[in-house]
């Protein structure tokens, strides 16, 4: 699309802040208005705005504006109902990265010595005890401990439920999204703790470059998601 603004900026108005482009209010494609409950969340995206397409004229692409894109799935599609939302991240415990170890022992160790903590941690935080396996095999959870992690996502305010949206399918970990929503990990930690077993494999056999990007791609949804959520609280 072209860029038809020379100026955007935050405002306030009822309710919160919103976005003016050349004064005129940034508007959701559902053409609802854009309230955000905080200031400096709103000057981010009228940055977004500021800096995309360049020039009054140049080309704009959405891929430009990310904050925007995931705060508008947030009020448009999330806050209605979240339930939907809430039970599709939380699917993802069925399955969490953190509770499959590897056979060979040096990576089952470095995973248990790195991850436990966190499953400890949500055993003792959310009241969501764990399984874990060694393999591929899958292992059932119980269903207390699904149900706590769906709990504690359903606790979040969309905006940043929307965040985890961006961050659990990156991760493939509900409970390091949890982590990184509560501030137990950052999100270059959170990293980390889920490329494990690709830096273990590169120890071993040198870089594998789609690896490295997958990887790239990761790393900028989960700094998206923990930039939004530290612009959520602020």
């Amino acid at each position: 699309m072209k860029r038809f603004w020379d100026r955007a900026a935050a405002a306030p108005v009822e309710g919160g802040y919103t976005v003016l482009l050349d004064g005129r209010p940034l508007r959701l494609p559902g053409r609802g208005g854009l309230v955000l409950p905080r200031a400096p969340l709103a000057e981010a995206i009228a940055l977004e705005w500021q800096e995309a397409g360049g020039a009054q004229g140049g080309e704009m692409r959405l891929e430009e504006v990310p904050l925007t894109r995931v705060v508008t799935t947030a009020l448009e599609r999330m806050a209605p109902d979240p339930a939907p939302s809430v039970a599709a991240i939380a699917k993802y415990g069925e399955t969490d990265l953190l509770c499959y170890r590897a056979q060979e022992p040096p990576l089952a160790a470095r995973q248990a010595e790195a991850w436990q903590p966190l499953l400890d941690w949500a055993a003792l935080q959310l009241d969501a005890p764990m399984r874990t396996t060694t393999g591929v095999m899958p292992v059932a959870q119980a269903p207390e401990a699904l149900a706590a992690l769906r709990a504690a996502l359903a606790e979040l305010p969309v905006l940043e439920l929307a965040a985890l949206g961006v961050a659990v399918p990156a991760l493939g970990s509900v409970v390091l999204g949890l982590a990184l929503a509560r501030e137990r990990v950052d999100a270059e930690e959170a990293c980390r703790l889920a490329f494990l077993d690709e830096a273990f494999q590169q120890e071993l056999w040198g870089v594998d470059e789609e690896a490295v990007a997958r990887q790239e791609a990761v790393v900028k949804d989960v700094k998206l998601a923990g930039r939004l959520l530290a612009l959520a609280r602020a």
